[in-house]
């Protein structure tokens, strides 16, 4: 069965620190692109950041200008999880975030909602003192 598992969300002050995780099972992790979205309350969901395919492309990580520099996405392939370290966070940080699967081939930014085919239930990040 395909499954993508968010975990890792919770309740943070400001400046502080989170680490997503995302559990990939049920297909080749590596043929995917795996990417971070997400979405607050009456606004869209938006891209964060992505990983390209170790197969179909070169591994490049991407990243939305407004967590470039404070967010850092790693894959552990032995593992079958994708992660976001977020730091530095920020009240306008605050959504539920989203890991997705798609089958895009070569590495290029930004990439698509309708480019992911696999998505996880989301987990809540919530940055507020």
């Amino acid at each position: 069965q395909v499954q993508l598992v968010e975990s890792g969300g919770g309740l943070v002050q400001p400046g502080g620190s989170l680490r997503l995780s995302c559990a990939v099972t049920g297909f080749s992790f590596d043929y995917y692109a795996i990417g971070w979205f997400r979405q607050a309350p009456g606004k869209e969901r938006e891209g964060v950041s992505c990983i390209s395919s170790i197969s179909n492309g070169d591994g490049s990580t991407y990243y939305s200008d407004s967590v470039k520099g404070r967010f850092t996405i790693s894959r552990d392939s032995a593992k079958n999880t994708v992660y976001l370290q977020m730091n530095s966070l920020k009240p306008e940080d605050t959504a539920v975030y989203y890991c997705a699967a798609g089958p895009i081939i070569g590495s290029r930014w930004p990439t698509g909602l309708n480019e992911y085919d696999t998505w996880g239930q989301g987990t809540q990040v919530t940055v507020s003192s």
